[in-house]
């Protein structure tokens, strides 16, 4: 297992280094080149979003049937081509159509179906395997935005974007292809698989709203917090310096997760990462801007512990038969709330200023109540 989880943990650090944090650091650059704006830019990236909102469902049921390593070999191709296009992009135009592409390989690349891969090998026992994988994609962001601006500054972006796609198809696809094992699944499980419906039951609509609510805040915070906790009275500088917390305290909530958490079961965790947003954005108001740290921590937590419980939870109630298909069905709603965050949260900031939080509070307590009426059974 431990060899499974190094694998999928390298080439989903990668995947997400070369996509979802990429337009961070190179919206603009993008923009300036390309004759557009970042508005624009990340109007793309949304798109992607939503796209690969769309496909979920049908890449889970693919892995259902056949296993993950195809897939997410495909993924990688996908990956090199949408950077490619992005590398060549002369306007809006080919900055979408870049985008697209994106969008097909995040559908096929991303955690969800990392989860279902391993959900596919190891069945029930695949908890542990989803927060090894997710303690080391946790630094994504700590390698990819490094190693993106230091590409754009030395060797602009368009080839920094071939560079990502060489990566992708030199170092991601073999490996996910050659050093992921194939799982045993017979002709019956495949065609099973295949034809595979999944009622929409209220655990379903339940857990299906949580996790929109929740992704929707961290999509939001992805992009707003500098601005959100500057609003709050902290100055630019203690509002980089706390951002920067995040990752640690992602990283330290999986640890916890993967340790302490562990013994419980995965809705524990689920609550405690939807509550711990909330907390923060109260200690925030009670203290004010001056210690923007105790938010960014606790806010950080959350979203470590929302990564893993997305995979885990799913697989604690229903059980690994079609955890892929589901998985795709739970994660088109929260892919859906995160392509549009970021332009909603942008608006609401403008009227809302630091008052933003109780939003981003109120939704997760509202994901929070939903989870009490989820019956943690499997079914029989």
């Amino acid at each position: 297992m431990k060899g499974t989880v190094a694998i999928l943990g390298i080439t989903q650090t990668l995947a997400w280094a070369s996509s979802y944090y990429l337009p961070a650091i190179l919206a603009l650059p993008i923009a300036a080149d390309t004759g557009t704006n970042s508005l624009q830019v990340f109007a793309g990236f949304s798109v992607a979003l939503v796209l690969s909102a769309v496909v979920g469902p049908k890449v889970g049921r693919t892995i259902d049937a056949i296993g993950g390593r195809e897939v997410l070999a495909i993924s990688n191709i996908a990956f090199a081509l949408g950077l490619a296009v992005l590398a060549m992009a002369t306007s809006a135009v080919g900055v979408w159509c870049g985008w697209i592409i994106m969008g097909l390989g995040m559908g096929l690349g991303l955690y969800d179906a990392g989860f279902a891969t391993l959900g596919r090998i190891y069945g029930d026992k695949a908890r542990s395997a989803i927060t090894g994988i997710t303690l080391i994609a946790g630094f994504a962001s700590t390698i990819g935005w490094p190693l993106t601006a230091w590409g754009e500054s030395t060797i602009g972006w368009r080839a920094t974007c071939l560079v990502w796609a060489a990566v992708h198809i030199f170092i991601a696809l073999p490996m996910n292809r050659f050093l992921l094992p194939k799982p045993l699944i017979s002709i019956e499980e495949k065609q099973a698989a295949q034809t595979a419906r999944i009622p929409i039951d209220r655990n379903m609509l339940l857990l299906g709203f949580a996790f929109a609510a929740a992704w929707m805040v961290t999509s939001a915070m992805a992009v707003h917090l500098p601005r959100i906790l500057q609003a709050t009275g902290a100055s630019a500088t203690e509002a980089i310096a706390a951002g920067m917390l995040v990752g640690p305290a992602q990283v330290g909530a999986r640890i916890l997760e993967a340790s302490w958490l562990s013994r419980y079961h995965p809705m524990v965790s689920l609550r405690i990462a939807c509550i711990a947003h909330p907390l923060g954005a109260a200690l925030l108001a009670a203290v004010g801007g001056a210690f923007p740290a105790i938010f960014v921590i606790l806010h950080g937590a959350g979203n470590g512990i929302l990564t893993i419980a997305r995979g885990t939870v799913p697989l604690s109630i229903f059980g690994a038969q079609n955890y892929g298909l589901r998985l795709g069905l739970l994660g088109a709603p929260a892919r859906l709330t995160q392509a549009g965050a970021p332009l909603l949260f942008a608006w609401l900031i403008d009227r809302l200023g630091a008052d933003v939080l109780w939003v981003t509070a109120g939704l997760l307590l509202a994901a929070l109540i939903s989870l009490t009426w989820v019956r943690n059974e499997k079914p029989t």
